[in-house]
């Protein structure tokens, strides 16, 4: 009774996720077995039908996502990430990139509020920039140890700064994934390109695709990039619904043994973990600062910079499913969907729910609670007016006892 139950809450909160959104249509490349289905996660969804202007992105936009990295960092080789180079308009996400001071390069970063983890399935319409700049959509664990990349692309076939044809980059999609050491730094990825007598590799982490032609650059149009996260030890990487790599075993996940739960790195105490923990979204625009071409580097010149479409990485929708028989009658039950604004705010913030609201806890950032309130309504406000400028949390409870949490800012 309970397993039909669950079977008929997933349906319907399948058909009622599936009604409008920007990728209907749009298949998903992995049957799963036994009956199982997709079930959207609203939560780590986005169609990007909204305005979210780069200054003031408004709550649609910070309800899912956080306009920067997803620490203090801010960014590798000559980039400096900021938040005004993220908006949503047009129906699509577009991170930009500019000059900052007389080297460096303004670009934009995002990422999500909510982690994924397996068995997930995770993909995004995307058009990267005709630049010299790195384009990401990837996935990272808070801690940095542990990293999937369902997309990186170089779209520029030309360096103005290094004078020479970068089209072997414009020509290829990377499709990998990270595990790390941070103490000492230590970093392994697959890197199979060749089989050594210059015969593609059978399971490439460059992907190149042929028209008939020749390779097409993968800037000049939108292509759909996807991972399926089977479980620490199966990846398999997906482009325009096709698959294109995989990863499967110890040997191909980790075999440096960097994911040792106890002493990574020792091959002699097999520990390792594999890519289990969870992970936030992250799409960036870098200036990565390793790329040399002839020796020369491939940074963006000034000339190139001032071209804004040019240096616009567009993306259109992302979407992220788990298979039903992951999922529990709570997880269902807990897709609570709520409009937290203003935020920052000075007094009052206005909250609207999907639900009717039974209580609102708020917690200090070292997670005391500091304040708690009841409602019987699905519109309410919170007043924050006593409260010491800061950064808050509010748990937000429905009468069902689904809940939501939320990030606000008292000024």
């Amino acid at each position: 009774m309970m397993k039909n139950a669950l079977i008929i809450l997933i349906s319907l909160f399948s058909i009622s996720n599936l009604t409008s959104q920007d990728w209907n249509g749009v298949t998903i490349p992995v049957t799963l077995d036994g009956g199982d289905t997709w079930v959207l996660q609203s939560n780590v969804s986005d169609d990007f039908n909204y305005s979210a202007p780069a200054a003031n992105k408004g709550t649609t936009f910070t309800s899912k996502w956080d306009d920067f990295y997803h620490n203090a960092w801010t960014g590798p080789g000559s980039t400096v990430w900021t938040r005004q180079h993220s908006s949503v308009d047009g129906g699509e996400l577009k991170l930009t990139a500019t000059r900052y001071l007389s080297s460096s390069v303004n670009a934009g970063a995002i990422h999500s509020n909510n982690t994924i983890q397996y068995p997930v399935y995770i993909e995004a319409k995307i058009k990267i920039m005709n630049s010299v700049l790195a384009n990401g959509a990837w996935l990272l664990s808070p801690d940095d140890t542990q990293e999937i990349d369902f997309m990186e692309g170089y779209g520029a076939t030309y360096s103005d700064s290094a004078k020479e044809d970068i089209s072997w980059y414009a020509e290829r999609m990377h499709v990998s994934h990270h595990v790390f050491i941070r103490s000492p730094f230590q970093d392994w990825q697959p890197s199979e390109t060749s089989t050594g007598n210059g015969n593609p590799a059978p399971n490439p982490t460059w992907i190149t695709r042929n028209d008939g032609a020749g390779n097409i650059n993968w800037k000049d149009d939108y292509h759909t990039y996807g991972v399926y996260w089977k479980d620490p030890w199966h990846v398999y990487h997906f482009i325009d619904g096709v698959q294109v790599t995989k990863r499967e075993g110890k040997d191909q996940i980790d075999p440096l043994y960097y994911t040792n739960s106890v002493n990574q790195g020792d091959s002699s105490n097999d520990t390792r973990t594999g890519l289990s923990k969870a992970m936030d979204i992250m799409i960036t625009v870098e200036e990565q600062g390793w790329r040399t071409t002839n020796g020369k580097s491939v940074i963006p010149t000034n000339t190139e910079l001032a071209n804004t479409e040019d240096h616009t990485f567009k993306i259109d929708w992302i979407r992220t499913y788990k298979p039903s028989s992951s999922l529990s009658v709570n997880d269902i039950k807990n897709n609570l969907k709520v409009d937290v604004f203003p935020n920052p705010s000075f007094e009052l913030v206005k909250i609207n729910s999907s639900k009717l609201i039974n209580k609102i806890d708020c917690f200090d950032i070292k997670g005391q609670l500091i304040a708690s309130k009841k409602y019987d309504d699905a519109s309410v406000t919170f007043n924050v007016e006593k409260f010491a400028s800061g950064v808050y949390f509010l748990k937000i409870s429905a009468e069902d006892g689904s809940n939501s949490r939320h990030k606000i800012v008292k000024n």
